[in-house]
């Protein structure tokens, strides 16, 4: 088991012309001992799943236990072309192991930008405004990838642990 330490700086130099602005957060996240870590071409006008999350990671191949996952992470490796991230939620959470996704939240990835999150249990919820307000988290069942008329190529590195 080893410690994932995760270090996000932005730093913008000569800040309104007069000083330099720096900001750094860094996370330790312990007892790491499974990673998933892929780089991914993506076709054009193809949807490509690039990760997969279950109760169960024997119920497929390359299934990411969604209960274990504590930190991932989707890199637009891309150098001018921006992506859709669609993020598959499962809100059924019928407990069978075999998710199945029935809401969509989709996010703009821009060239060379990164998308993070922590754990897929519990940690994301889509609200209707036609309907009722949603307040209870479901877990993310799967990240797909659609690059429009043009290929690239995602980086995806999520960090695990056993419970």
């Amino acid at each position: 088991m080893a410690d994932l330490t995760v270090t996000i700086t932005e730093s913008l130099p000569n800040y309104s012309g007069t000083s330099d602005l720096d900001m750094s957060n860094a996370i330790t996240i312990t007892g790491v001992d499974d990673i998933y870590h892929r780089i991914v071409t993506c076709l054009a006008n193809v949807d490509t799943t690039v990760a997969h999350f279950n109760t169960q990671v024997d119920v497929e191949d390359a299934g990411i236990d969604t209960q274990n996952a504590k930190y991932l992470r989707i890199t637009n490796l891309d150098g001018s072309n921006p992506v859709n991230l669609n993020l598959q939620i499962d809100v059924t959470e019928s407990g069978s192991g075999a998710a199945a996704a029935n809401e969509t939240a989709t996010i703009l990835l821009a060239a060379g930008q990164s998308y993070v999150m922590g754990t897929p249990h519990d940690s994301i919820a889509v609200y209707d405004a036609d309907a009722t307000a949603q307040t209870t988290l479901h877990d993310l069942e799967s990240i797909l990838v659609d690059p429009g008329t043009n290929a690239v190529q995602v980086e995806v590195f999520v960090a695990s642990v056993v419970a």
